[in-house]
């Protein structure tokens, strides 16, 4: 049995390469052509972006996350002008981003949480915090976490889910700081002479500010002292270092004046029968 068949090339030609041919061409061109597209709607966005001088790391996130989708329906409408299915491809993708979403439940609240931090600001690098229970200088703010430098230099990384979804608190968002100290003096010392020292000290420090007002009163009748408050302002860079020179001249103050500052003391009575 004879089992060749006439091949007719024109009918492969036409029939087959030509035609294959034909959108095998305007797939490359369109793929070419909306690649090129979408290098410029890319840029265009991340130049208006910058324009609108928005958060250089959420700029840089939202052109890539830009650029991928425009190159991913690039190549979707290539594909499509070979005659594939691209129903099936877009359900796959959609499929594909709704597991990879689930799987990574908490990275993206931590990239939400860093959203709204660059966008709402409420700390900017070099600004001192507290968030979460760690408090320290911010080295570095990005989509996913908040770098922090403590004041014994060590980093410490706090997710950004973490840092929004709890209480910030901001020292560095004020100009200025109250320092706030309890001094306690004893029921037999002088108390106008100590509540002067206290006021001169303040007067004569070179960090308090003369306005605010500073507050030296007396604050409690305590059970073994007389306690004042004693609270100036200062630069909020100066807080610390005034903090302990503050602390330091008091005492000395007061031990060179003979002003006694107490410390809690038990009395125990026995009766005893004899």
């Amino acid at each position: 049995m004879n089992w060749d068949f006439p091949i007719n090339p024109d009918v492969i030609w036409h029939g087959y390469v030509l035609p294959w041919g034909v959108q095998l061409l305007m797939a490359l061109l369109v793929f070419l052509i909306g690649r090129l597209l979408a290098k410029a709607l890319t840029r265009m966005a991340a130049a208006a972006m910058t324009k609108a001088k928005l958060d250089p790391i959420l700029s840089e996130f939202l052109t890539t996350v830009a650029g991928s989708a425009l190159t991913l329906l690039v190549i979707v409408l290539a594909l499509s002008q070979l005659g594939l299915d691209t129903t099936s491809l877009v359900a796959l993708v959609g499929a594909a981003g709704l597991a990879v979403g689930l799987a990574l439940k908490d990275s993206l609240s931590h990239f939400a949480a860093g959203t709204m931090l660059i966008l709402f600001r409420p700390f900017k690098v070099g600004d001192y915090v507290e968030v979460d229970g760690v408090a320290g200088s911010v080295s570095r703010i990005t989509i996913f976490s908040t770098r922090l430098t403590t004041p014994d230099n060590r980093v410490v990384t706090v997710p950004n889910g973490n840092v929004f979804g709890n209480t910030m608190t901001n020292y560095s968002e004020e100009k200025l700081r109250r320092i706030d100290l309890v001094i306690g003096i004893g029921y037999s010392s002088d108390l106008r002479l100590a509540k002067q020292l206290l006021i001169d000290l303040l007067e004569q420090h070179p960090n308090v500010l003369k306005e605010p007002v500073h507050t030296v009163a007396v604050a409690e009748l305590a059970d073994s002292s007389v306690n004042f408050v004693v609270r100036p302002w200062v630069q909020a860079s100066d807080y610390w270092p005034t903090r302990f020179e503050l602390l330091e001249t008091i005492k000395l103050r007061f031990d060179e004046s003979g002003i006694e500052i107490p410390f809690p003391q038990m009395t125990i009575h026995s009766n005893s029968d004899d």
